[in-house]
């Protein structure tokens, strides 16, 4: 089963960090956060990838390019050109990188991705968010349910610490709690290729139409995910994963 990324979108909101490279490609550790969505997939056995690419698509396809030979040790001969590779490692990795276009909306990527699939189910997640997701138990779960779409339903901490009052006094007080009841999008998806047929044209926005006629239609699943999950929207987000990495705390990283 291969796995889509929309790795095409222009990540204004990370402002200066996104002026020269898509917002996939912004490290954490040393490491595009693309790479870190691919190695948590992998990490389940899921090894070939189709990127969406749109905003600076080359920046992708220059990493990927070039990857086999950052991470080994090279013998260079100037005189003809001649490159021999020696020692390191890589992953066992197939990657298709697909220009959907730069101004392609979510659906509209989805659809051309889809199209350049076939006719068999897929992943799909965004290229900005990582998570302790079992995506073996994800997939068990969209099998059992029969439906087009399964989505896995996310509850982001709060930013803010949540008081619970007892008249003028505070009776619990958790620093950043889970928004109760809150959940959201969290990506990481598993479509049927029906799913693509709720998708117009490269304006549709996936998470408006498609999404809402598929609930409408009961074909909609959500696989509650109760562990950790975090999307990559700001600076502060950016600070937060790298911070984790850092510390060697990082609970998305399930591989070894």
């Amino acid at each position: 089963m291969k796995v889509v990324i929309l790795a095409g979108g222009f990540g204004t909101r990370l402002g200066e960090m996104t002026e020269i490279r898509p917002k996939p490609m912004v490290e954490i550790g040393g490491r595009p956060i693309l790479w870190h969505i691919m190695k948590s997939y992998a990490a389940y056995g899921f090894n070939e990838f189709v990127i969406a690419l749109g905003y600076k698509g080359e920046v992708i396809k220059n990493y990927f390019l070039n990857y086999h030979h950052y991470n080994h040790d090279l013998v260079i001969s100037l005189k003809d050109g001649h490159v021999e590779v020696q020692n390191g490692h890589c992953e066992n990795w197939v990657i298709h990188l697909l220009d959907t276009g730069i101004d392609t909306q979510t659906g509209g990527r989805l659809k051309q991705v889809a199209n350049y699939i076939g006719n068999e189910p897929f992943m799909f997640t965004y290229g900005d968010g990582v998570a302790t997701i079992d995506i073996e138990r994800l997939l068990h779960f969209h099998q059992a349910q029969g439906k087009l779409a399964t989505v896995t339903a996310v509850r982001p901490p709060s930013r803010f610490g949540g008081i619970v009052f007892d008249g003028d006094l505070v009776s619990t007080f958790v620093e950043k709690p889970q928004i109760g009841e809150g959940w959201v999008n969290g990506g990481f998806f598993v479509l049927e290729p029906g799913a693509m047929d709720y998708i117009t044209d490269a304006s549709t926005i996936w998470e408006h139409d498609p999404m809402e006629q598929l609930a409408s239609d009961h074909q909609l699943a959500a696989y509650r995910h109760e562990g950790f999950w975090q999307c990559m929207d700001t600076l502060r987000d950016v600070r937060l994963l790298e911070k984790l990495w850092v510390e060697n705390n990082a609970p998305w990283k399930v591989w070894k």
